[in-house]
């Protein structure tokens, strides 16, 4: 692992800085994922509501995110670090107190403004890494800054099990979410630290909003794959925890443990990814690790049938296990290829896109997620419908890659 990191240490450290900051922010999301929704469960939300509450925080993500590539187009991206590193604790706290006072508008509210806040980081950090970081250092940067997703998942799920432990009547899920979210205001110490002059090309304020100035047709096919797993993701990702508590009664506090190990796993075989695809190549990481976390999701999947025997949950915890670090190995992968794949040009939209792409599906796939919950449909077919989506993701990456290296790129 040491010798992994080594490759790292070539990166600016005004770059390293802005990526903790990022994984303060991927602290909230982090505890967001594994216990908000098992809170709002515990408070009197049945699993139904509790989704379409979540669904507002992708909401905002869709409606802002695409104008936000083009705002970003020839300007700073810095500033938006800082709103982004401040106001997400800020409307994270808000949310919790809305919750825990069962202030059913002030949630809505909450939550959409949440989403806002995070796209600071979440849509510019890709577009900034590009612009400020070398060419040979881009799968470096990329990795480091996907890892800060696993790094927020180990340490809020030991922040979580750990307070919980220590009193488990005082440290309910709704303090655990304040604590964490107060903890994560220190990112914007991190984003003042990066001092690095940023590069960017100033354009006219009117060619910023030319939507001939992009490539549609190459943006449409590489953001195909992107939609496709993210509405199979938006599906399952955020309901493990109430697949785990409802069908295998492991509780918030396990369930954000399990996480913690699981994401351990995660954060390592991520600082791996460059060794892994300068080894084997752009194929066989993206489609030979997510085929297999396919099979895992769809082995995770069938313990539901097999619940009321002990050994359902083993098998349902070892799937999970396996099913994170496979899926998210290739996740710099194919964001490097895919921006490859579109070109200079076409970079900021893109990655507006792609987190529109993501949180729109989390949003619609929380409604789609009620309809199928309000008709009694088992998890199990749920997460079966996100196999089968998996599947027609995978294999258009591996048409994008074959486009890719034979040239047919921007």
């Amino acid at each position: 692992m040491f010798k992994a990191l080594e490759q790292y240490k070539k990166l600016d450290k005004s770059i390293i800085s802005v990526i903790i900051a990022e994984f303060f922010t991927q602290l909230i999301n982090a505890s967001y994922l594994a216990i908000i929704l098992q809170y709002m469960n515990k408070v009197g939300y049945p699993d139904y509501q509790a989704a379409d509450f979540l669904g507002y925080r992708f909401l905002s993500v869709l409606l802002l995110s695409f104008y936000m590539g083009f705002y970003i187009k020839g300007r700073k991206i810095k500033p938006l670090f800082y709103l982004s590193a401040l106001f997400t604790p800020v409307f994270s706290l808000a949310t919790v107190f809305a919750i825990q006072y069962k202030v059913d508008i002030l949630i809505y509210a909450g939550m959409f403004l949440l989403g806002a806040a995070v796209i600071g980081l979440q849509v510019s950090m890709l577009p900034y890494i590009l612009r400020n970081v070398k060419e040979k250092d881009h799968t470096e940067a990329i990795s480091l800054s996907h890892s800060t997703i696993s790094l927020g998942g180990i340490f809020s799920g030991i922040i979580i099990y750990v307070l919980t432990l220590i009193n488990p009547d005082l440290f309910d899920e709704g303090l655990i979410l304040k604590v964490i979210s107060v903890i994560s205001l220190v990112g914007v110490y991190f984003v003042y630290r990066s001092k690095k002059k940023e590069f960017y090309v100033p354009i006219l304020r009117r060619s910023r909003y030319d939507l001939g100035d992009f490539d549609w047709w190459m943006v449409v096919k590489a953001m195909i794959p992107t939609l496709v797993l993210a509405i199979g993701s938006g599906l399952a990702i955020p309901f493990m925890g109430l697949f785990f508590l409802k069908i295998h009664n492991i509780d918030s506090y396990q369930y954000a443990l399990l996480g913690a190990i699981t994401t351990v796993i995660v954060f390592i075989s991520t600082l791996y990814v460059p060794n892994i695809k300068n080894r084997i190549g752009y194929k066989w990481t993206v489609t030979g690790s997510q085929s297999l976390a396919v099979v895992c999701l769809i082995g995770m999947s069938f313990t539901e049938f097999h619940s009321g025997y002990v050994y359902a949950a083993a098998l349902a915890v070892v799937f999970y296990v396996f099913r994170q670090p496979l899926m998210n190995i290739a996740v710099p992968v194919t964001s490097d290829v895919t921006m490859k794949f579109v070109g200079f040009r076409n970079r900021e939209i893109v990655s507006a896109l792609t987190a529109a792409i993501w949180s729109g599906s989390g949003f619609f796939s929380s409604k789609i997620f009620k309809v199928l919950r309000t008709h009694d449909i088992q998890y199990a077919y749920i997460f079966m419908i996100t196999a089968g989506l998996y599947v027609f993701g995978i294999a258009w990456y591996y048409y994008l890659i074959v486009l890719y290296e034979k040239g047919e790129t921007k």
